[in-house]
């Protein structure tokens, strides 16, 4: 409904058997959006084809979890334990935990602040149990014991979920008031076609897309194509900029030009490391080649060997 792109549907579960993809066009930007077949409970150790759908949803940016707002909400906990069990971390940060392998030292540890779940002792057993006897770790935050195996395993994945509430059209009102406030959540009725707008919306929000517009020297800015940049996937600043245009193009800038809400004054000067925001545009200046007989009448650099050795010897005269 939201791409265009055709997708059964009917009044009976698991409908949808293989990936479904479409395009969503949205302020100016295009949005894959995968329509997954659904998973059932023990989808992570390969029940119902589930390793090949969470694996899908690993790629992705933000995971939409379509859940039916007329039943229990056992189905929103028994999905997120599957997809924590394969290494998905819904709607959370990494730990603020430094944690680096040694050759040689022992265990050193270390904290910044006062710990409640976990105690020096307990940290040496976890790291023997993965057989690790020469480490550092530094604890930046009162993280758990779990938390810590994450930063141990090293394969964990933290992404960004909404949880969408579908059917809202067959309950009370007073159940889809109830469901709206929760943390992360959005009430839709896809056969009324209801609060789609705002789906889209907290989509947006959650992805943190940041459209770049690109302006040539003597012209107007193109506002038809910009460039989409995200955090999450290389970063927003000018270096990513040109990296997603091109790889080669970091070495011959000189400087950019951006107008926009980064910029303090239109237009700035600025260098690779400046951070650009939505909607900002910018303009490439690149360094002027150098000829190749030097600048006017006199050469940049000589033709003459740079060591005696290397000079061509001249031939004897003949007597």
């Amino acid at each position: 409904m939201l791409t265009g792109t055709h997708s059964e549907a009917a009044s009976y579960e698991f409908t949808t058997l293989t990936c479904i993809p479409g395009i969503i066009h949205y302020n100016d930007t295009k949005i894959q959006l995968l329509d997954l077949p659904g998973i059932i409970e023990g989808a992570s150790e390969g029940k119902g084809r589930g390793r090949q759908v969470i694996a899908v949803a690993k790629s992705s940016d933000i995971v939409l979890m379509v859940l039916d707002a007329s039943k229990s909400e056992g189905h929103r906990q028994i999905l997120t334990r599957e997809l924590e069990a394969v290494g998905l971390r819904l709607n959370k940060r990494p730990p603020q935990i430094y944690f680096k392998k040694k050759k040689t030292g022992g265990i050193s540890f270390n904290s910044t602040l006062p710990l409640t779940h976990v105690d020096e002792k307990l940290c040496y057993q976890i790291l023997h149990e993965y057989k690790i006897h020469n480490a550092e770790i530094l604890f930046r935050e009162d993280a758990t014991v779990d938390d810590l195996i994450d930063v141990i395993e090293g394969n964990r994945k933290y992404m960004k979920c909404v949880y969408v509430y579908n059917k809202i059209d067959v309950i009370g009102i007073d159940d889809v008031d109830r469901l709206a406030r929760q943390p992360n959540s959005v009430v839709i009725s896809c056969n009324l076609k209801l609060n789609l707008d705002r789906l889209l919306a907290r989509m947006w929000d959650e992805m943190g897309l940041v459209r770049v517009y690109t302006k040539p020297q003597g012209q107007q800015p193109d506002f038809t194509d910009p460039v989409v940049l995200s955090a999450d996937r290389g970063g927003c600043t000018v270096e990513d900029f040109c990296n997603h245009i091109h790889r080669s193009l970091v070495k011959d800038v000189k400087y950019v030009l951006v107008w926009g809400v980064s910029a303090r004054h239109y237009p700035q000067h600025c260098g690779l490391s400046h951070n650009l925001r939505d909607e900002d545009v910018v303009q490439i200046v690149k360094k002027k080649e150098k000829e190749e007989g030097g600048r006017g009448r006199f050469k940049s650099h000589s033709d003459a060997p740079a060591r005696i050795s290397d000079r061509q010897k001249k031939a004897p005269l003949k007597t």
